[in-house]
């Protein structure tokens, strides 16, 4: 076990979460074990007891407690990134300018580093400098298996910002999902509130978020509101239907855990929806069979916002993942018919 540490916050490590700053520093550390130090009072912030999303501050003292000797070694020096992993991120690239680098980030490469997680996008982020003196940063996130626009900021100022925007809800974000059987209503807002439910493993590993009836949320410690807009855009049959979905709130596993409550789970995700191969269509079962991937069916299609710097409205667009571009075909849906915004009052 180590000792007990006290670090300054950095310079350049303000305004991000406790935790993302903490699993930066010591990347064996796993997310639920951080959490678990937070309820406890072992991790503190300038004497003061934390939760893993509390904001630091350039110059606070944090409290580190002993970590087992796995979590204590420090993140691996690196020789750099390798030219083929730097061709293919730079590859991702969708839009670039001084201050900020949207990606079309694949599914399967995780947004940051975690147990057993070497290679992410945090880590690739040094390919993505571009001639200026740091490394983007992330500002949001998108889950290992989701695809789709990710923004970057290329400075510290920039990043708070930004981060500052996704907080307050000064974007707007439209996935394409595809799901199993076809919602009804065709359009809705789902409200229902979510909270963690622990993982089975020793570090937390394979947490899940639990869907609570509106009106248990304030009496459900730990249970946060979740607000997600849905739109059938097309549907194959009563087998399946290409969704668009706006996450009014940003919660874990969101748009994952509502479509799932709603009885009609994204195709792949066996975490919500199940695993099982056979789906008689009546919308109960993850997975489609026959010629239709196996992989999650959620991509982040579109972000919406004003630029930090020049004040312009962006619209940033990413193209469909392979795996869900074979899908479209199979299904014969065409993208050019989708509206460009399904939730705008003038398109619907």
């Amino acid at each position: 076990m180590s000792g007990v540490q006290m670090i300054t916050v950095a310079e350049g490590d303000g305004d991000q979460r406790v935790d993302r700053w903490l699993r930066r520093m010591f990347p064996h550390v796993s997310q639920g074990r951080i959490e678990k130090m937070c309820r406890k009072g072992e991790l503190r912030v300038d004497g003061g007891r934390v939760k893993a999303a509390t904001r630091l501050v350039a110059g606070q003292q944090v409290r580190v407690p002993p970590l087992p000797e796995e979590d204590h070694r420090p993140a691996p020096v690196r020789a750099g990134v390798s030219e083929a992993d730097a061709e293919m991120i730079r590859a991702c690239v969708i839009w670039r300018d001084d201050h900020i680098i949207a990606l079309n980030k694949p599914p399967g490469l995780a947004v940051q580093g975690g147990s057993g997680q070497r290679r992410h996008v945090d880590a690739l982020a040094e390919a993505l400098m571009f001639g200026l003196e740091e490394k983007p940063r992330l500002v949001h996130r998108l889950d290992k298996d989701t695809s789709g626009v990710l923004l970057m900021a290329r400075t510290r100022a920039v990043a708070a910002g930004l981060t500052a925007a996704f907080r307050h809800r000064e974007t707007k974000k439209i996935y394409w999902a595809v799901v199993a059987g076809v919602p009804h209503p065709k359009d809705g807002v789902i409200k229902t509130g979510l909270v963690k439910a622990p993982g089975h493993g020793s570090g937390g590993e394979g947490e899940k978020m639990i869907n609570i009836h509106p009106a248990e949320i304030d009496r459900t410690p730990g249970a946060k509101r979740a607000v997600t807009e849905y739109k059938v855009i097309e549907a194959a049959a009563k087998r399946a239907a290409w969704v668009a979905l706006n996450p009014v709130t940003g919660r874990t596993h969101q748009l994952r855990a509502h479509m799932a409550e709603l009885g009609h789970p994204i195709v792949g995700d066996g975490k919500y929806g199940g695993s099982g191969q056979d789906n008689p269509g009546d919308g109960w079962g993850a997975q489609l069979g026959g010629e239709i991937s196996r992989k999650l069916h959620l991509h982040a299609r579109s972000l919406t916002l004003e630029h930090p710097v020049t004040r312009a409205r962006l619209h940033l667009v990413a193209p469909l993942a392979e795996h869900m571009a074979r899908t479209w075909d199979i299904f014969q849906w065409s993208q050019r018919d989708a509206p460009q915004d399904p939730f705008a009052e003038d398109e619907l």
